[in-house]
């Protein structure tokens, strides 16, 4: 029984990380209906700032709102110049481009700052919270920190008039324009909330795993699976869906022999193929009508 509760805790705090990366992933989508691959890459070099900031003597509180602020501005930045030109182009198009971006991102961070493994400090401490070392402070601050953006998110969406617009403008952007929404920097906008997101999960992630340019590729699938599992339509549903798949692969690789720790991360690919297979919209999703 202790084994079991130590694995679905462990399970819930990697969940966490999942949760926050799934979050920034569904914010993009709500904006441009296209899943952003380079949204782990945008988050790692979020992180290699804030390092760097500490490096130069900024404590890690101070440095959070700096890194926050110049996410948000370089999200808003990649929009304008490079989103909002190929608006209409193909599908195919858009993929491209996250590609070149995730490319662009991780050589530019290796670069700069090398391709050496940095320790990367915790706020929270790594003192056990519940007994025997069930959780860490700083797996606790995680699920702490996701649940805190989570409710600040319903919060902007349910109650200002910036948020309402947004969800117009995602819903319907024609009707939006009509009553005078400003429908592209409505986009911007979620770009750059999404990449604030994303460099508070990349500064919540890299304690676990280590600052490094390709620290978020195995990240970003668990993140995809969560969005995809919970619906790419729904914030809530995303982190839920990431707190799900944290659960379901700790479990897995501990109870099932042919899974074991070797083969978690196709336990996240098994969840994307059976949930798009039996409810594509995921299980808070919005399910999506189209009258022809």
């Amino acid at each position: 029984m202790e084994l079991f509760l130590q694995q679905v805790l462990s399970g819930v705090a990697n969940g966490a990380i999942y949760a926050s990366v799934a979050l920034a992933i569904v914010m993009i989508y709500q904006a441009i209906h296209h899943l952003n691959f380079a949204q782990g890459e945008m988050a790692m070099f979020s992180t290699f700032i804030a390092w760097q900031l500490m490096q130069w003597g900024m404590p890690f509180w101070a440095a959070l709102p700096v890194t926050v602020a110049l996410s948000f501005a370089g999200g808003v930045a990649i929009e304008r110049i490079v989103m909002k030109p190929i608006e209409h182009a193909p599908v195919l198009t858009h993929v491209v481009v996250f590609i070149a971006l995730f490319t662009i991102l991780n050589s530019a961070a290796g670069f700069i700052w090398d391709f050496t493994i940095k320790p990367f400090p915790t706020p929270f401490g790594t003192a056990p919270v519940l007994g025997n070392g069930l959780l860490s402070a700083h797996q606790a601050g995680m699920i702490a920190v996701v649940l805190v953006m989570l409710v600040l998110l319903y919060l902007f969406f349910r109650y200002t008039n910036t948020g309402l617009a947004m969800r117009a403008a995602a819903a319907n952007p024609a009707s939006a324009r009509l009553v005078g929404i400003r429908v592209g920097w409505t986009t911007a906008l979620g770009w750059g909330m999404a990449s604030a997101i994303g460099s508070v999960a990349g500064m919540l992630i890299a304690p676990v795993v280590f600052l490094e340019p390709n620290m978020m590729l195995t990240i970003l699938l668990y993140g995809f699976a969560g969005a995809v599992l919970g619906g790419l339509t729904s914030p809530a549903g995303a982190v839920l869906g990431g707190f799900i798949v944290g659960v379901v692969e700790n479990l897995a690789g501990t109870y099932i022999p042919v899974v074991g720790p070797e083969l978690k991360l196709p336990i996240a690919l098994v969840l994307i193929v059976a949930v798009l297979v039996v409810k594509p919209s995921g299980l808070l999703g919005r399910r999506t009508v189209q009258r022809v």
